[in-house]
Formats: C-alpha cells, structure tokens, sequence
C-alpha cells in the first residue's frame, strides 16, 4: 500500500516538474505580474474607506446592524475625530442600532492611515489570484492554438497592471465615484485594440475577459463596469479584425464611440438607474472609444517595431514590391523574383481558403527565397547559359543549395522582418531530402544516407508555413508539366501534396487538415490552370512568335527539372 502512495506521489511530483518545465516562462511572467497587482491592491486596500471589507457608505447611524465588528488596533483621539478606540473593542453590536458614537469610531477606523482593512485586502487578493489561475490557462498553446510569445505576455501584463490602476485609483477621483462612470477611465478598449492587430483575434478576446475580470476586483465587485469593459473590449477586438489600413483605425473608433453608448445605455436601462447623468456619462465613454482608437494607432508603429510582430499594417508596408530588397531581388535574380511571386500569388489563395492569415503567407512567400541572391546563377529559375552545377560534385552542389534558407534567414533577419515571417522562411524546405543532388552523389557512392543531403530546417509548424512549402514546390514542379492541362494539374498537384504528406512526412507537425489539404490542392489548380491556359493563333502569326504561349517543353537542364518535383528549382 505504501508502494502503491509512494508511486501515485512520484508520479505526480513527476507530472508537476515536467508542466512547470514545460510553461515556465509562463509561470514566471504570471508570478510578476500579480505581484505587482498585489502591490496595487495593497495600496488601494490602504487608502480605501472600508471596514472588515465594508464600505463606510454600507453603515448609517441609526440603523440596525446585522452584524458584530470588533476594533483589531488601537487608536487615539485626534482633532478629525476626537473618539478612541480600544484593540480588541466590538464597535458596533449587531441587532442594535448604530449610535453616533460607534458611527464616528466606524469613521475614524476607515480613515486612520494606520489602519488596513487586511480581510478587505485578502478578499480581492483571494480574487485576482483565481483571475490570474484562468488567465494562465487561457493563454495555454491548448486554447490559444499556437505557443504564446514572451513579448505578448510582458504587454499583456503591463496593460492589465494599467488597467487595474486606472480603475483603482480613478474610482477616487469625486466625479468617477460612480459605477457608471468609472468606465470612462477605463483604458480596456485602447490596449485590446493594439493587442488584437498585434497578436490577433483570439487573443483580443481572452485579454478582454480577462480585463473584464480585473475591473471587476478594482471595481470593488460591481458588476456594470466589469459588463461594460467586456461588451467594449469584444467589440473593439471584433471591429479591427479585418482592418487592412492605418486610416481604417479611425472608423473604428467612430464604431467604437456609438457602441460604447449603446452598451451603457443598455446597462442603465437593465440595473434601473436613472438617467439624470446621461449625457456626462454617454459622452464620457463615446470618447473613451474614440480616443482609444486614435491612441492605438499612434502607439502601434513603435510597438510592432519594438515587439517585431506580423501586424497587419506592418505586413501591408512589406507586401509593397518596391521595398529595397524585393527590387534587389528582381535585380539580381529576376527567376527567383517571379517564383517567389507566384509563390505568393498560391500561398494567399489557399490560405483565404482554409481561413489562414492570407497577408502573412503572401509576404513570407516574397522574402522566402532572399538568400538565393547571393548564388543566383546556381538556382535553375535564374539560369540562361547552362547549369554550373554540371561541373561540381554533389556535396559542394549541396552546400550551396541548402545554405539559401541560412541566408534569407540571416538577410531577414538584418531586415528585422517580423519573427512570424522568419520562421516561415526557415521552415519552408523542412528537413527534406535536396533529391537531385543526393541521387547524384548515390551514383558514385552507394552508401550515402540521405540526412546527409536534408535541409536543416524544422518542419512546418503552422498553417501558413505548411502552405507556402507546397506552394513553392508546387509552382516549382508544374513548370517542368508537359502541355499542363486541368486534369493534369490536378493530378499533378495531387501527387506532390501526398508526397509531401506520406512520403516525406513534411507536414507532420503543421494543423493542416485532410479537408484543408483538398481545398489547398483546389485552390492551386484554379490559379495555375489560368497561368497556363492555351491561346489562341492569330492569323499569320508563325510557331514561336507568341512569348506569351504556355510552357509545353521541360526544364532544358537536367538538374533543374528533376529537382523541380522535390525542392522546387534547384532548392
């Protein structure tokens, strides 16, 4: 029996070390934060009128008191109220009218500096301790569906901790006492705002939530201002979800301000308070949304540069063709250029499809072969007077294939893409096998393995990077198509998905689904089928005048060619 506890104990010791390794960053992020929100909560407890976790206004002299309060330190008389209290004095008897007397000891407990309502503090702390358990769950890679970044996490805790002194300290202030107007200092909506373009959608969401609940603590557990920042914070994390200019930031203030008054009028109407205040209050969070709006966009230039994130606008500023490098690029690789192009063009359709980020796909699939600038002449897309690799052994071909995803990674870098962009770039090949080359080197060596002549990249982790690697091989691969019609593209297309899936196991660890992968491969033949439809002869015109014509002939090199089905141009 003392085996069998011990056992049960060590595996639960075991389960425990492996989940604190597995999300401490996590925890420790956690743990700061709600230090510092216990620091707060400690100073508001202290420089707050209550007693016993009661508010002063709770009391009236004369009234019956339904309960027993006992005095918990010693104070003397003083000239703002000149009554003593004994430690250990019951102040108020409950089933008995509260005298002017007990009343003004009541008083002078809720105002003496030296006295801290700690049941009131332990209270809120037992609160914000619960709040702070969900909120670590919430940003799990379970619920969250991706691993949560360190500067996400370090935002979010600031913003809460501003949030939670804002509302604190705000409540003291003569005109913000009141639970409906409280909310117009509230500054919910402007830090879901910069989240939701920062970190997206689901995140938005769980951090109003969250907020909601915070409000809730420095509110002092009333419930209309915790209501009225989750109905703004889901509002403003919906509002900005599609928002493709920095312009359309001021629209959605504008949206923001009326729903704002709608959700407060809907609150008084509902908890049946009176309307005399209206237009103080009305005002007062209409411009709390639009300043909300206007303030995010002023903050969200530094902020996307400081944290690197794929904003949207950020991505719309990189998807420009005329950047430095893409015009660089066009230069010294002008095949490259039109691939990655393409690539671009495949990648944000399917993604459209399968509901993945359009915008950040396209731009990663236009930097995602950067490094081929510095040894264009030795990638297929960019040859015009033979191959070079015809007089190199495989693995001197190998290292100068392979290495291209190294350099765009270190150009993207240097170019402080965004770190979404980065990964994408350096897992579109995966660990793959660079087929061509290693086929070649079998010829003269049987014994060669194939690790050997892999990328050294990790597999696709997301969906966009799982679509931008079968866009860049399928686009690769359908250039050495004979007479590429529908059906052969589709058949075509087709056999490198499954190849990528069952052969090379490539997307293994990408959430890519069957169903996702059928409508990828749709998506593909629709686009190529157009790129390469058949045109018509024009009167007189003779056999090779039309450029335009489709690509009836394959790849002239044999490298080329043979490697366009596996790596897509020579890698």
């Amino acid at each position: 029996m003392q085996d069998s506890k011990k056992s049960i104990f060590q595996n639960l010791l075991e389960v425990s070390e492996r989940f604190v390794k597995e999300h401490k960053v996590l925890l420790i992020a956690f743990i700061v934060f709600f230090a510092a929100v216990s620091a707060l909560n400690f100073a508001d407890t202290s420089t707050s009128e209550t007693v016993e976790s009661f508010r002063l206004e709770d009391f009236e002299e004369g009234a019956i008191a339904d309960r027993n309060i006992f005095a918990r330190t010693t104070l003397e008389p003083d000239i703002a109220n000149p009554v003593s209290i004994q430690e250990g004095e019951r102040i108020i008897h409950k089933g008995f009218k509260i005298t002017a007397e007990e009343y003004s000891k009541l008083k002078k407990l809720a105002e003496a500096p030296s006295y801290v309502d700690y049941r009131a503090f332990a209270d809120r702390e037992l609160l914000l301790l619960l709040i702070f358990v969900f909120y670590f769950f919430l940003f799990t890679p379970v619920l969250l569906k991706r691993d949560v970044e360190m500067s996400e996490l370090v935002l979010q805790g600031v913003f809460l901790v501003f949030i939670y002194a804002c509302t604190v300290f705000g409540g003291k202030l003569h005109f913000f006492t009141s639970i409906y107007t409280i909310p117009i200092l509230i500054p919910s909506s402007f830090c879901v705002f910069l989240i939701a373009i920062l970190y997206g959608q689901t995140s938005a969401v769980y951090f109003s939530i969250v907020s909601a609940m915070i409000v809730y603590a420095a509110a002092g557990f009333q419930i209309v201002p915790c209501l009225f920042t989750l109905s703004s914070g889901i509002a403003s994390s919906r509002i900005v979800r599609k928002i493709e200019k920095r312009t359309d930031m001021v629209f959605s203030s504008l949206i923001l301000s009326f729903l704002n008054m709608v959700f407060m009028s809907v609150l008084k109407i509902i908890y049946n308070d009176n309307f005399s205040d209206a237009f103080f209050v009305l005002i007062g969070v209409a411009l709390n949304g639009f300043i909300s709006g206007i303030l995010a966009l002023g903050f969200i230039t530094p902020l996307e540069s400081l944290l690197n994130t794929a904003s949207v606008f950020r991505l719309m500023d990189l998807s420009d063709t005329n950047t430095p490098l893409l015009k660089n690029l066009c230069v010294t690789a002008s095949g490259t250029y039109q691939h990655s192009i393409m690539v671009a063009q495949l990648a944000e359709n399917a993604c459209r499809q399968v509901g993945a980020n359009a915008l950040l796909a396209r731009v990663a699939a236009y930097y995602h072969d950067i490094g081929k600038m510095d040894h264009s002449d030795y990638f297929t897309e960019n040859q015009q007077d033979g191959n070079p690799h015809d007089d190199l052994n495989p693995s001197l071909s190998l290292t100068i294939i392979r290495t291209h995803v190294k350099l765009s990674v270190e150009k993207a870098t240097e170019q402080h893409l965004p770190a979404a962009v980065i990964k994408i770039i350096s897992e579109h090949h995966g660990n793959s096998v660079v087929r061509w080359f290693y086929e070649k080197a079998k010829k003269e060596d049987p014994n060669v393995r194939e690790e050997d002549y892999s990328y050294y990249g990790n597999l696709p982790s997301t969906k966009e990077s799982g679509i931008v690697m079968l866009a860049d091989t399928v686009e690769a691969a359908c250039k050495s198509l004979d007479k590429p019609s529908v059906s052969r593209l589709d058949s075509f297309i087709q056999s490198l998905i499954d190849k990528k899936v069952n052969a090379e196991r490539q997307l293994d660890n990408c959430p890519l689904t069957f169903k996702d992968l059928k409508k990828i491969k749709d998506s593909f033949v629709q686009i190529l089928a157009g790129y390469y439809h058949s045109r018509i002869k024009y009167p007189g015109q003779k056999d090779g005048e039309d450029t335009s014509a489709p690509i009836s002939q394959p790849a002239q090199n044999v490298s080329g060619a043979q490697n366009n089905e596996d790596e897509g141009k020579n890698g």
